[in-house]
């Protein structure tokens, strides 16, 4: 597995927008989290989330090649874990349905505790960050689940938010909804200031 130090050097060369760089750093410290509750390497889950969407400025206009690009770069940096590769695959699986990558593979749906991970809680950092800003100082340590939970169901919060794919947890990872938001506002809360807030 590529070091961290390695995934900050590759994030930050392809990545400028700060904001998408601290969607990054709360998805990383969430898998990180995760990692531990399901007692698995918290180094690749972290670097997962990390990199998951670091080439997203550069496949925004062309979706069907976001995480593809990622995976190319990695390969190129000497990465071959194939389930870290495989995470962040199944991360865009929504746009990869039907496209084949490079050695005739199709890209498959999360099928394990670390994709199913990365993908309902990347959604869910979103939304943590969104009650963040409308709280009097706009920090993260004025947020608890119970304030998270209010504004989930104002459906008209943070409406880009896919509410069905964090609520995923509950069958896919056997965590409640609540446990879930617990785990990642803690994670979150625990870099405030990578995050700014």
């Amino acid at each position: 597995m590529i070091t961290r130090e390695q995934a900050l050097t590759l994030l930050h060369e392809n990545m400028e927008s700060q904001n998408l760089r601290r969607h990054c750093y709360a998805v990383e410290s969430v898998m990180r989290s995760l990692a531990r509750y399901f007692k698995e390497d918290e180094d690749k889950w972290g670097i997962v989330g990390l990199l998951h969407d670091g080439d997203y400025e550069k496949t925004k206009a062309t979706p069907e090649k976001h995480t593809l690009l990622m995976v190319d770069w990695l390969k190129k940096a000497g990465e071959t874990d194939p389930e870290a590769l495989s995470a962040i695959l199944s991360h865009n699986y929504a746009h990869l349905i039907g496209e084949s990558l490079e050695d005739g593979s199709i890209p498959q749906a999360p099928k394990n505790n670390l994709e199913w991970s990365l993908y309902c809680c990347d959604e869910l950092t979103g939304l943590i960050v969104a009650v963040a800003l409308v709280k009097p100082g706009k920090r993260l340590a004025s947020v608890a689940v119970d304030s998270v939970m209010k504004k989930w169901k104002e459906k008209s919060f943070a409406a880009g938010v896919k509410r069905p794919q964090i609520e995923e947890c509950e069958d896919r990872l056997g965590i409640p909804l609540a446990e879930f938001i617990g785990i990642a506002l803690e994670a979150m809360q625990g870099i405030s200031d990578d995050l700014g807030l």
